[in-house]
C-alpha cells in the first residue's frame, strides 16, 4: 500500500507540531498524500511562530498549504474523538490523557517511524541505542555511499524528517535511519522490520520518560521484534544490557561488536574506544549490504566530522573548543573526557557542563572530572541536574580550596571559561559536554548548540 493511497482522504490529527524539521516535515507529508490534516500543541502560535510561518503559504501564493488545519494553545478533545489516525511527536507523554481518548474513540495510534517503516519499500537498516546513535548512521551513510550514490539518511534528525525523506527512496537502495525509544514505544506491533537492526548500547537515560531501565530496555527491543531468519541484528558484546535483548529470543542472525580491528582499519586517528566501536557497528553494517571491505577501508580515512558531537569548531594556537552539545547524559561525557584525555597526555581539558536533569545518577561521571579535570577548569551552567553534580563530586572531595564555578547564562560563563583558558599555559582543550538535557534554558539540545557556536563565531 502506497501514502497515497493509506491516506487519501482520511482524518488526521498530528500532536505536537514543535520547533524541529520532523515537526513541520509530518503535516506536509500526511497533507501531501492525501489526508485532512490538524495539527494540536499546547503552545501557542507566538511560541511556535517559526514553525507556524513555514506551514504558511510563500510570498505570492494565495492558499495555505492544503488540508493542515491548527489548533494551537491547546488540545480539544473533540479533535481525539473524531480523526481517523493520531500521528504523535515525541515530547507526547505515552500517559496522555488525550491519547486514551484517541484509543477509545477508534482511532490508530502512529508516530513518524511506524508510518515511514508501514511504507519504506527499501531495506531498512536501524540503529538504535543510548549513545553513539547519530555517528554511527552518519558513518554507515558514509561506507554506503561508496557503492550505493543514492542512499538515504534519515530518522531522529532535523535535518533528514522521517517522512520528508520518504519520497526520496527508489525501493532498492539501502537506507539508513536512526530511530529512538519514543519511536520504537509503538513498535511492539505488526510492522515490517529492519533488514538490519542495531542497538549500539544501553546505558541510564529518559528516566524522566520511562519509569525505569527495564522499560527503556524494552523499548529499544522492539527494533528486532519483527525480523526473520533472514535479518541481522548488530549487538555490542561488552555492553551488559546485550543479555536482556538476548533473552528476547531475536529471530534474525546476531552479529556482535566489537571484533578485532587492526587488520580491517590499521591506520585511524585517535577516535576514542566509543567511536572506534561506532566505526566497527558501521563497518560490519555496510559490509553486510554488500559493500567490499577495500572501500570501507578507504572511506575510514575521510570519516564525516557530526555536528554537535564532539565537533571542533574553533582551533587556535594552543587551544581548541569542541561542542558535544548532544552529550545529554553522564556517560557520554564521560566518554569524551576519556578521548580528549589520551589525545594527547599535556593537555588540559576544561570542561564546560549542567543543565536539565533527567533522574539520572552522576557518581561515574563525579569519578571521571576528578580524574580527567582539575576544579579550577570546571564550570558549570546551572539547571536541575548542577546540585546533582555538584553533590557527587563533593562526595569525591573534588573541591578541596577551590568553590564550584556556576553560571546562570551560558555567554558569562563562556567568557569567564575562555579567558581562563587562554590563561592557562600549554594546550587545552574547552570542552562543551553538558551531561544533561536542555530544556530549561533552551529549545533543545540543537539550539544549546546553536548558540556555543555562535558564542565564538562573534
Amino acid at each position: 500500500m502506497t501514502p497515497s493511497e493509506y491516506l487519501k482522504n482520511k482524518k488526521v490529527l498530528v500532536m505536537g507540531l514543535g520547533l524541529l524539521g520532523g515537526g513541520i516535515a509530518t503535516p506536509k507529508s500526511l497533507a501531501k498524500h492525501g489526508a485532512k490534516v490538524t495539527v494540536t500543541d499546547l503552545k501557542s502560535r507566538a511560541e511556535l511562530a517559526s514553525s507556524v510561518k513555514l506551514l504558511q503559504p510563500a510570498p505570492g501564493v494565495r492558499h495555505r498549504v492544503s488540508n493542515i488545519k491548527l489548533v494551537l494553545g491547546r488540545h480539544d478533545e473533540s479533535d481525539f474523538k473524531n480523526n481517523n489516525i493520531v500521528v504523535v511527536n515525541p515530547a507526547v507523554p505515552k500517559e496522555s490523557r488525550f491519547l486514551k481518548i484517541a484509543l477509545d474513540s477508534g482511532a490508530e495510534l502512529e508516530n513518524a517511524a511506524t508510518l515511514f517503516f508501514k511504507f519504506c519499500k527499501n531495506p531498512i537498516i536501524a540503529v538504535t541505542g543510548t549513545r553513539g546513535k547519530t555517528t554511527t548512521v552518519h558513518w554507515i551513510h558514509h561506507f554506503l555511499k561508496q557503492k550505493y550514490p543514492r542512499t538515504v539518511l534519515t530518522g531522529n534528525s532535523p535535518e533528514h524528517p522521517l517522512l520528508k525523506e520518504l519520497d526520496k527512496l527508489d525501493g532498492q537502495t539501502p537506507v539508513v535511519v536512526e530511530i529512538s525509544s519514543w519511536h520504537l514505544e509503538f513498535f511492539n506491533r505488526p510492522l515490517p522490520p529492519p533488514h538490519i537492526a542495531i542497538i549500539t548500547n544501553l546505558y541510564p537515560d529518559h528516566l524522566n520518560r520511562h519509569p525505569d531501565m527495564n522499560d527503556y530496555a524494552t523499548a529499544k527491543a522492539n527494533i528486532f521484534k519483527n525480523q526473520t531468519k533472514n535479518d541481522f541484528l548488530i549487538l555490542n558484546k561488552k555492553n551488559p544490557w546485550t543479555k536482556f535483548f538476548l533473552k528476547q529470543k531475536p529471530a534474525g542472525r546476531v552479529l556482535f561488536v566489537p571484533f578485532p580491528v587492526s587488520s580491517r582499519f590499521p591506520h585511524l586517528p585517535p577516535l576514542g574506544d566509543h567511536n572506534l566501536q561506532n566505526l566497527m557497528v558501521a563497518a560490519l553494517a555496510a559490509n553486510l549490504v554488500g559493500v567490499d571491505w577495500r572501500l570501507i577501508q578507504r572511506a575510514a580515512q575521510t570519516l564525516p566530522q557530526i555536528k554537535f558531537r564532539e565537533e571542533v569548531i574553533y582551533k587556535k594556537g594552543n587551544l581548541t573548543v569542541i561542542n558535544d552539545t548532544t552529550a545529554t547524559s553522564p556517560d557520554a561525557t564521560v566518554a569524551a573526557l576519556a578521548r580528549f584525555a589520551l589525545y594527547r597526555s599535556s593537555t588540559s581539558i576544561i570542561l564546560v557542563t549542567g543543565g536539565t536533569d533527567k533522574n539520572l545518577i552522576f557518581d561515574d561521571w563525579a569519578r571521571a572530572v576528578k580524574k580527567f579535570v582539575k576544579p579550577e577548569n570546571l564550570f558549570l551552567l546551572d539547571g536541575s541536574a548542577t546540585p546533582k553534580m555538584l553533590s557527587a563530586l563533593e562526595k569525591k572531595n573534588y573541591f578541596k580550596k577551590n568553590a564550584p564555578q556556576v553560571f546562570l547564562d551560558l555567554e558569562p560563563l563562556l567568557t569567564t571559561a575562555v579567558k581562563h583558558a587562554k590563561m592557562t599555559p600549554g594546550r587545552k582543550i574547552l570542552l562543551f559536554s553538558p551531561s544533561s538535557a536542555s530544556f530549561e534554558k533552551f529549545k533543545n539540545e540543537f539550539d544549546r548548540g546553536e548558540k556555543f557556536n555562535k558564542f565564538f563565531n562573534q
